[in-house]
């Protein structure tokens, strides 16, 4: 069973380990050292862990933390930035169980948004298929590379 636990600043190396793991591919596909969450080191981690607006949450199954969630709450809006899994559990529907998790842990959020490399289709997909929809804005960050940015109304 999939449970999101809140993270608190000793989990911060563990979810640096999950983040490192989950996001080299990406890291090594698109060389985005500024952007993607495989780059941040756990000082980084710990400085957005002190955010009043930050919540990270582990993904566990089994009590094994598999993932790393991290909701922004603005109040009528949260922002996931990011989620991963580790990639030996990814394809087995656990990212789409945390995010549906975390969206019942914030009932005053009117709307959900994030972002995610417009060129990786399977990621789009998968925002698409928990009913996240395009808003239009779009971000080339490097030649090859663009972010999509979705919104979801609750």
């Amino acid at each position: 069973m999939v449970e999101l636990r809140r993270a608190s600043e000793v989990d911060c190396p563990v979810i640096h380990r999950i983040q490192v793991k989950a996001f080299a591919p990406l890291l090594e596909k698109y060389q985005d050292v500024d952007s993607n969450p495989a780059a941040e080191s756990v000082a980084h981690i710990e400085r957005r862990m002190a955010q009043s607006f930050t919540d990270y949450y582990l993904i566990s199954l089994e009590n094994e933390a598999i993932g790393v969630l991290r909701v922004c709450d603005f109040g009528e809006e949260c922002r996931i930035s990011p989620i991963c899994i580790l990639p030996e559990f990814q394809g087995n529907g656990y990212a789409k169980t945390a995010m549906g998790l975390a969206e019942a842990m914030y009932p005053e959020a009117k709307r959900w948004t994030l972002d995610t490399i417009e060129q990786e289709e399977k990621l789009c997909r998968l925002y698409e298929s928990v009913g996240y929809h395009r808003t239009g804005e779009t971000r080339h960050i490097k030649d090859g590379m663009d972010l999509v940015f979705y919104e979801k109304g609750v």
